[in-house]
């Protein structure tokens, strides 16, 4: 009689799991794995941006990462001084690695000096990725 119920929670748990996931996708938050990481042109392969950074790791059928571009493109365009690089995850699965990237799309919010201060996981919201860069600059 025992076996059922050992497999009931297995469900449960994993719906459980899921809304989590859902509720926290996008949202900018401070990872203490990243604390004082720092990422330059050479790790990024594109420049800085004077003020901060939006970093995305993509991959090639990511659906999401197409809107995240959009987004992150938009808001680099709108903030003077920020720029907007993209990083396809399965060409550098080294920085993936150091970073600790689980999935795509992941979003780092870098400051002037490339010190990662905000991440995100999932598709953001533009409010979201730019109440995120007030942290960075």
């Amino acid at each position: 009689m025992t076996g059922p119920v050992v497999h009931v929670p297995s469900p449960v748990a994993a719906g459980v799991d899921g809304v989590l996931r859902e509720q926290r996708s996008g949202r900018a938050r401070v990872r203490g794995q990243d604390d004082g990481k720092r990422l330059g042109a050479a790790d990024l392969g594109g420049e800085l941006g004077r003020r901060a950074t939006l970093v995305q790791f993509s991959t090639a059928f990511c659906a999401p990462c197409r809107a995240t571009r959009r987004v992150l493109g938009e808001v680099a365009a709108l903030v003077p001084g920020v720029a907007h690089v993209e990083i396809d995850a399965e060409t550098r699965l080294d920085l993936v690695r150091e970073l600790g990237i689980r999935r795509t799309p992941t979003v780092l919010v870098l400051d002037a000096g490339g010190r990662v201060v905000r991440r995100a996981a999932g598709q953001p919201r533009k409010a979201d990725v730019v109440a995120a860069l007030g942290e960075a600059v």
